[in-house]
């Protein structure tokens, strides 16, 4: 068994390893050194694409083909993007494994999940125009170099809004780079241009020459942290200084003629050199360290560390961790190293076993806890075992030990393992699948159709496993030649009793193949309402759509399939499809009532609804500006229920609202006001109100107002006409339809108490103590104790007593003497 120290190198006073992670990556004939290679962060997919720089023999017709290649670190071939588009300038790739691909003419095509479906935008900003020379990469956005030095930058591939950063300086650059939003102080991204002996730094408002005099640097690179800078000089030394340019950390001279073809960080702490074959590993302090290759290499940096893939292996080069060097450094003392040879001496059953745990009794949890960091470093599944064997161990010897750590890590490297497999190809670090995050893991695997891995890593921790069964549900309705009713049982035998399944995404997936019948079996699946209408909608099935909305009871969601349905086909059929539907037809009338007339006539008339056809027409003609237009809707309204025995009493009432028309149309034009509109009584009391008693009467005997109503509109105008002579001359009357009492209460309240007295005489049906109340409201003390001596009410007489005064009050003494004496 290998020792892990094996792959170990020594670079000044630090260790870094070559860990080998997969071999026979790609095939021979493949010529790396033709290809620009790009690789996904987190150990995620690489992408080939033939660079327009190097002369290629022609092989066949396939070679001849142009495509972005897209595989898995071990050389798998994931899949193949064709390309039609022109010129590539640029590939990337975003944090969630989105392909970017960058065009000469700033155009650019956004590939999500590993599909060859995308999404394209436009750079604008005169890439068109100049062209688009190179691009950098962050995990969230990219920036373009154009060729007049312009730089665009995007910071967002969901809502692409392309930026132009500040004007920088003309000249040839030499090389640039990026630091990211999240390492700026500004919290926008920086660019930084090396031109002629200077580096610059532009941002979205300036542009600040550094003052290096050095240059050209044919290299630039900024480390995953942002806080150092690499260049690389024309004289071929290595600088790496703070992204503040104040300090400058080591420098080493390459002594190399010829400049490397790529620089890159390794982690924050290391440079990696690459030349087409040679390596060059610089650490701190300007020291190095360097290696060949047996053929053509490309760098693919990551956070933790650093790819170097060939045709023939792909390794990951990271600085040794603490807690591994702690373990396995040569003569470590370390208590975790020595709990490690303790478990090495109990497989011996040596008694050496417990020495080693005496001597580091007191050290025993912090030693289990680096030997369960350590395990999560490994790659070796031995050395895996090995150290979680010795934290299991120690733990078991300590008194209290929280095992959440050990637990949590033993199944993470339960998962690694499985996804490190050279079928899958994801050699993720223990820190890179931290930072990916176990639910991006799975929807990696998922994209790879994986799906029996990722529900296995999903059920082992514990997460939702809805999207795997869609994605592979929709997958099977892509890629299966079998007919549709196999698919439609396969796919709900598989899904059915899964919780949280979205039939309604696979169905869209089938609709978009074309599978409209599949669609439709699918969707019946599908239990929320509002994911199967739409799509219902799209496929044709408008009466199936209408059921499921009106099953839902979602009057909003009826309403969008009622508008949709009225769009697609002719009147007439909506309305069939309507009417065997109640709440549908409901929600229409509602509808239409405030927004489309017309349409609610054509139903009414469609389903002989007379009535409800004579109502709109009348409301039509109540609102009508003008008389003409008002009368022809009369006379439409009536016509459509005078066939009709039920409806005599609407025919009457609609007949004589034309001829209160015909009135209303003759005061205007004999007494030039307003009528036309009014009601009957309004009409009687707009002509009494204007002195027209003999017009309004005329009115009341043609349309056979009761002479109660009359009285009620004729009482009320003259009140408001303040006609007092006229309703005085009413007070002579014998008999008053609505009583006298209506009167005195409109009088009174109109506040003419003396011609509301006139009325209380005749108020004989009222109580003595009403009528005194009565002359008490018009002020009329000396009258209201003569209704109380006429009933003889002491009471009511010593009460009006108190709130006379001066001769009335002597006037209610002489009627309480009165009526003392008469006892």
């Amino acid at each position: 068994m290998r020792k892990p120290t094996d792959d170990w190198r020594r670079v000044g006073d630090r260790f870094y390893r070559q860990t080998q992670l997969y071999t026979s990556v790609f095939d021979p004939d493949l010529e790396l050194e033709n290809y620009v290679v790009t690789g996904a962060p987190y150990s995620g997919a690489v992408a080939l694409y033939r660079s327009e720089n190097r002369v290629f023999a022609y092989r066949s017709s396939q070679a001849a083909k142009s495509s972005i290649d897209i595989y898995s670190c071990a050389g798998k071939l994931l899949r193949q993007v064709p390309w039609d588009r022109g010129t590539i300038k640029a590939v990337g790739w975003s944090q969630d494994e989105r392909l970017l691909v960058v065009t000469e003419d700033g155009t650019v095509r956004s590939y999500a999940d590993l599909e060859v479906d995308f999404v394209p935008f436009s750079l604008g900003n005169g890439a068109e125009d100049h062209g688009v020379i190179s691009c950098r990469f962050w995990s969230n956005g990219l920036v373009a170099l154009l060729g007049n030095n312009s730089l665009v930058a995007v910071t967002r591939y969901d809502e692409p809004r392309p930026q132009l950063l500040a004007p920088a300086p003309s000249g040839n650059v030499t090389s640039w780079t990026v630091i990211p939003p999240e390492h700026t102080s500004s919290r926008s991204v920086e660019v930084l241009l090396a031109i002629n002996k200077t580096v610059y730094v532009v941002d979205a408002a300036d542009c600040e020459d550094r003052g290096l005099e050095a240059g050209p640097f044919r290299h630039t690179c900024v480390s995953p942290n942002g806080k150092f800078i690499a260049l690389y000089t024309d004289n071929g030394k290595v600088w790496v200084i703070g992204s503040d340019f104040q300090e400058r950390y080591s420098e080493y001279d390459t002594k190399a003629k010829t400049p490397p073809k790529d620089l890159q960080w390794c982690g924050d702490n290391a440079v990696v050199l690459a030349w087409e074959d040679e390596v060059h590993l610089l650490g701190p302090n300007g020291t190095a360290d360097k290696w060949e290759y047996n053929s053509f290499i490309h760098l693919l940096p990551d956070i933790d560390g650093i790819r170097i893939i060939s045709g023939d292996v792909c390794e990951f080069v990271q600085k040794v961790p603490d807690s591994t060097q702690d373990v396995f450094k040569l003569g470590s003392t370390h208590p975790a190293s020595v709990l490690l040879d303790a478990i090495e001496q109990l497989d011996r059953k040596s008694p050496k076993a417990d020495d080693n745990i005496q001597m580091i009794r007191s050290n025993l949890d912090e030693a289990v806890d680096v030997c369960v960091r350590a395990a999560g470093q490994e790659y070796s599944i031995h050395w895996q075992k090995q150290l979680l064997k010795a934290a299991s161990f120690g733990k078991s010897v300590l008194d209290l030990y929280n095992s959440d750590d050990f637990v949590d890590m033993t199944g993470a490297l339960r998962v690694l393992n499985a996804v490190r497999f050279y079928e899958v190809g994801l050699p993720l670090s223990h820190e890179q699948y931290i930072r990916l995050t176990p639910e991006r893991l799975v929807h990696r695997l998922v994209n790879r159709q994986e799906y029996l891995l990722a529900l296995k890593i999903s059920e082992h921790l514990r997460l939702p496993v809805d999207k795997i069964y869609v994605h592979w549900a929709r997958q099977k309705v892509r890629s299966s030649s079998t007919d549709e009713d196999s698919i439609c049982d396969e796919i709900v035998r598989k899904l059915n009793d899964k919780r949280g399944i979205s039939f309604e995404e696979v169905a869209r997936a089938a609709y978009d193949e074309g599978r409209g019948k599949l669609a439709t079996e699918l969707l019946e699946h599908e239990p929320r309402a509002g994911k199967q209408v739409p799509l219902l909608l799209n496929v044709g099935e408008e009466s199936i759509a209408l059921n499921k909305a009106i099953e839902s009871g979602d009057t909003d969601l009826v309403f969008y399939v009622l508008l949709n349905l009225k769009k697609k086909i002719p009147l007439s059929s909506f309305f069939r499809t309507i009417n065997s539907r109640p709440v549908a037809t409901a929600i229409v009338e509602s509808s239409a009532i405030d927004q489309d007339q017309e349409l609610l006539k054509d139903l009414y008339y469609q389903d002989d609804r007379r009535l409800d056809g004579s109502n709109l027409l009348l409301s039509e003609a109540l609102d009508a500006p003008d008389l003409s237009p008002a009368t022809d809707k009369l006379k439409m309204a009536a016509k459509l229920v005078r066939d009709s025995k039920e409806y005599a009493l609407q025919v009457s009432a609609l007949e004589d609202a034309q001829k209160l028309l015909r009135f209303q149309e003759a005061f205007e034009k004999d007494l030039n006001d307003r009528y036309v509109g009014l009601s009957v009584n309004l009409t009687m009391s707009k002509l009494i109100k204007a002195g027209y008693m003999k017009r309004a009467q005329k009115v009341q005997s043609e349309f056979k107002v009761p002479d109660k109503t009359y009285w009620w509109v004729r009482l009320r105008a003259l009140v408001s006409r303040r006609d007092w002579r006229e309703l005085e001359d009413t007070s002579k009357a014998r008999k008053s339809p609505i009583g006298w009492e209506a009167f005195f209460n409109e009088i009174i309240g109109a506040g003419n108490t003396k011609i509301a007295s006139l009325f209380i005489p005749k108020c004989t049906a009222l109580t003595p103590a009403e009528r005194i109340e009565m002359w008490v409201k018009c002020g009329m003390l000396t009258k209201a104790g003569e209704e109380a001596l006429k009933a003889k009410d002491r009471a009511a007489l010593d009460e009006l007593r108190s709130q006379a005064s001066g001769q009335g009050q002597l006037e209610i003494d002489r009627m309480v003497a009165q009526l003392q004496k008469g006892r």
